[in-house]
């Protein structure tokens, strides 16, 4: 089967990175697993002879025919584009797993669509490309806005690195397995803190990164004064820029600007 470029397709083909996802996906026959681009149904397969259920969502048309006709037990094959398919049936990962080898492109949308609900998934493993993995583990002094929307709702970890070598055709970046696990809204619940207020402090700080922090934020916090005096407050110098900041840090920071 011939990859579509317009769809981002790169097949994946070699079985240890299969292992590698299974491994970090934690699959047991009580497990019901959405899997987001089965394409060739390389993963499909492994991961039906291990979970109780597949539902593999495919949005090329032939793929999902061709995956369909090869029969494979307890899997659900849907045809749409996932991120349609997550507006019709916003509950159809709640409290399941999502193993999938996606498309570059699909992976900060994915993502927000995923965690930032109360459908969430019990976990995510994820093959995407490298660098967007290394930015979600990222810590200071290399925060930025994906990493700190990740881990506000859950851990993630850097699986396995992926050589190019192991898709068809052959990108042009390498790839890795990333894992996201305690997936939930406990971070806001337990600071007290409003998930729209938190990331619009968020889009506002490292929409002007090169900046001092209290520079893009005194619009929309009450004033350079008072963002200055909750620098102040979290024992966080005023010339810090946004990406060198912690998630423990954000949280004292964002408390006392809704104050």
């Amino acid at each position: 089967m011939q990859a579509k470029k317009s769809l981002g397709q790169y097949f994946l083909r070699c079985a240890w990175v299969i292992d590698a996802m299974i491994k970090a996906g934690d699959i047991s026959t009580d497990d019901t697993v959405v899997e987001i681009g089965p394409g060739t149904g390389i993963l499909t397969i492994p991961l039906a002879q291990r979970a109780g259920r597949v539902i593999a969502v495919e949005k090329d048309d032939a793929l999902a025919d061709a995956l369909e006709e090869q029969g494979i037990p307890h899997v659900e094959v849907i045809k749409g584009d996932i991120l349609a398919v997550l507006k019709q049936k916003p509950d159809i990962a709640a409290g399941r797993k999502v193993v999938a080898n996606i498309p570059y492109y699909l992976t900060s949308r994915l993502l927000r669509m995923l965690i930032e609900t109360q459908a969430r998934p019990e976990r995510i493993v994820l093959t995407i490309q490298k660098e967007v993995a290394q930015r979600i583990v990222a810590v200071p002094p290399d925060m930025n806005l994906l990493a700190l929307s990740v881990q506000a709702y859950g851990t993630p970890r850097l699986v396995a690195s992926v050589p190019a070598s192991c898709f068809a055709p052959t990108p042009n970046v390498d790839s890795a397995v990333i894992s996201l696990s305690d997936i939930s809204d406990n971070f806001f619940q337990k600071n007290g803190i409003d998930a729209g207020f938190f990331f619009e402090i968020l889009r506002a700080a490292f929409g002007q990164k090169r900046k001092q922090l209290a520079n893009p934020l005194a619009e929309i916090a009450g004033g350079k004064q008072k963002v200055i005096a909750a620098l102040s407050a979290a024992g966080i110098d005023q010339r810090v820029r946004p990406q060198e900041l912690s998630l423990t840090q954000w949280t004292t920071l964002v408390t006392n600007l809704s104050r």
